[in-house]
C-alpha cells in the first residue's frame, strides 16, 4: 500500500498489520480478510437490538422480522459500499467528508456522528450492567459505573494487534448465537408462522406503535457509526496498491462482512422469535424490558437454563459491542477533525457522556425507565442514520475518487434506494411526533 504520514492514516497502529499471503490459494487469501466483518457484526446484536427485538416479538408476534430481514439486507449493501471505498480511495468515511464538505458542513456531521455513538454507548453500558445483575446479583447503578472499566480490556487488546480483536469478537458471537439457538429449541415456535413473518405486512407502516419500534430495529441493525468504523478496519489489510489487488480485497472484505451480517440477522431473529413464542403466545405482549424478559423466561419455558443463557448472551453481546463503539470513536475524531487523542481517554469521555443519562434514570426510575431509554437510544440512531448513509452514497458511486473501483450501478441504486426508505420513515416517524 502507498506510504502515508501516520497522521493521515485510519486507525494508525493497526493500519496493513494483516499481511496477506501472496502464494497462498484462494481460501487462504480470504481467510486472511476474515475479521473486520466480525467487529462490524457485533454493532448489528448489541443490547439495544435486544430491546428493540424483545419489544417487537413480544407485542407483534413474528411480523417485524420483515423488518429484521429488510433492514440486514440494507446493512450487507451498505457494509460492501464502505469496504469498497475504504479499500478503492485508503481514506475513512470521516475522512473523505473533510476533504469533500465545507467545514460548517463537517462539523455538523462530526457531531451528529458523535451522538450517534454516545447513543449506542449508552445502549451498550445499560445492557452490560443489567447482565452483571443478572448473573452476579451487582446493583444496577454500580453495574452502570462498573462498565467504565471496559477501557482497559479495549486497551489491552488493542496492544495485542487487531487479530486478538477479531478473535475475541467472533467468539463471543458465536458464544451469543449458540445461547439463543438453545433457547429457541426450548421456546417450541411455530415454525410456519416463523417464516410467515418474514413477509413483509402493511400494519407495519399504518400502526404507529408498529412504526416506531420498527425504526427502532431499524436504528439497532444499521448503525451510523459502523459505517465509518467499516472504511478504516478494511484498511488493517496489507493488500497492493494495483487495481487487481484492490478489487480482490473489495470482493473478499464483501464476503467477510455479508457472512459475519448473516450471523448477526440470525442472533436478532432468534431473540424476536423467542420472545414473540414465549410472551406473546403467552398473552404476555408488554414485554420489553430485558430484566422483565429474564424473570419470565424460566418459568414460562418451563427450565431455568432459559433465563440463564440469556444473561450470559446478553454479558457477551455488551461486552463485545464495547469494542465498535471506541474505534468507532476514534475514527470519527480523527478523520474528520484531525485531532488525535490517547485511546483511553477517548473511551473515557465517550463512557462518561453516556453514563450521565444512564445514572440519572436509573437512580431515579430504577429498572423501570431502562427499557424506554434503550428502544429510544435505537431510534436516536436511527435518525442520525441518513447524515452517513447520504455521504457514504455520494462517494460509492464517485469515479473520480474510487476510479475503476467506483460501485457498479445496481449497488448504487439499491443504496439510493435504502437511502430513501430510511429518509422516508424517519420523516414519518417526526410526522406521528409532531401530531
Amino acid at each position: 500500500m502507498l506510504r502515508r504520514p501516520p497522521e493521515d492514516l485510519s486507525l494508525a497502529e493497526m493500519h496493513a498489520s494483516v499481511r496477506i499471503p501472496n502464494a497462498a490459494g484462494w481460501l487462504r487469501r480470504l481467510g486472511a480478510f476474515v475479521g473486520p466483518g466480525y467487529l462490524i457484526a457485533v454493532g448489528y446484536m448489541d443490547p439495544g437490538n435486544w430491546a428493540t427485538a424483545l419489544a417487537g416479538g413480544s407485542a407483534f408476534g413474528y411480523t417485524l422480522l420483515a423488518v429484521a430481514l429488510a433492514s440486514s439486507l440494507m446493512a450487507m449493501l451498505l457494509q460492501a459500499l464502505c469496504a469498497r471505498i475504504g479499500i478503492a480511495t485508503g481514506r475513512d468515511l470521516a475522512q473523505l467528508c473533510r476533504d469533500r464538505f465545507p467545514r460548517p458542513v463537517n462539523l455538523v456531521l462530526w457531531a451528529l456522528a458523535e451522538v450517534a455513538i454516545c447513543a449506542t454507548d449508552l445502549a451498550e453500558l445499560i445492557g452490560t450492567a443489567i447482565a452483571l445483575n443478572l448473573l452476579f446479583g451487582i446493583p444496577l447503578l454500580a453495574g452502570v459505573v462498573l462498565t467504565a472499566l471496559d477501557a482497559l480490556l479495549i486497551l489491552w487488546l488493542q496492544h495485542r494487534g487487531v487479530r486478538w480483536l477479531e478473535a475475541l469478537v467472533a467468539g463471543l458471537m458465536f458464544l451469543v448465537f449458540g445461547c439463543f439457538a438453545a433457547q429457541m429449541v426450548l421456546a417450541q415456535p411455530d415454525w410456519a408462522a416463523v417464516f410467515a413473518g418474514y413477509v413483509p405486512s402493511a400494519s407495519i407502516v399504518t400502526d404507529e406503535r408498529q412504526l416506531y419500534i420498527a425504526i427502532g430495529i431499524l436504528g439497532a441493525t444499521v448503525m451510523p457509526h459502523n459505517l465509518y468504523l467499516h472504511t478504516a478496519v478494511v484498511q488493517s489489510r496489507a493488500y497492493g496498491d494495483g487495481v487487481a489487488d484492490r478489487r480482490e480485497a473489495i470482493r473478499f472484505a464483501t464476503i467477510d462482512s455479508s457472512v459475519a451480517l448473516t450471523l448477526a440477522l440470525l442472533v436478532n431473529s432468534a431473540i424476536l422469535i423467542t420472545a414473540a413464542a414465549v410472551f406473546h403466545a403467552g398473552g404476555r405482549t408488554e414485554v420489553a424490558e430485558i430484566q422483565e424478559a429474564h424473570e419470565l423466561l424460566a418459568p414460562m419455558v418451563g427450565t431455568a437454563m432459559a433465563a440463564t443463557l440469556f444473561a450470559v448472551a446478553l454479558l457477551a453481546c455488551g461486552l463485545n459491542a464495547t469494542v465498535t463503539a471506541t474505534l468507532a470513536g476514534q475514527v470519527v475524531m480523527e478523520g474528520f477533525l484531525g485531532l488525535r487523542m490517547p485511546p483511553v481517554l477517548r473511551r473515557l469521555v465517550t463512557r462518561l457522556i453516556a453514563i450521565v443519562p444512564a445514572i440519572i434514570v436509573t437512580w431515579l426510575y430504577g429498572e423501570s425507565g431502562t427499557a424506554e431509554l434503550l428502544v429510544f437510544s435505537q431510534v436516536v440512531l436511527c435518525l442520525q442514520l441518513p447524515f452517513a448513509v447520504i455521504p457514504l452514497m455520494l462517494f460509492a458511486g464517485d469515479k473520480t475518487r474510487l476510479g475503476p473501483q467506483a460501485a457498479p450501478r445496481w449497488q448504487v441504486v439499491l443504496g439510493w434506494a435504502s437511502t430513501v426508505v430510511i429518509v422516508a420513515m424517519n420523516l414519518k416517524l417526526l410526522w406521528d411526533f409532531a401530531g
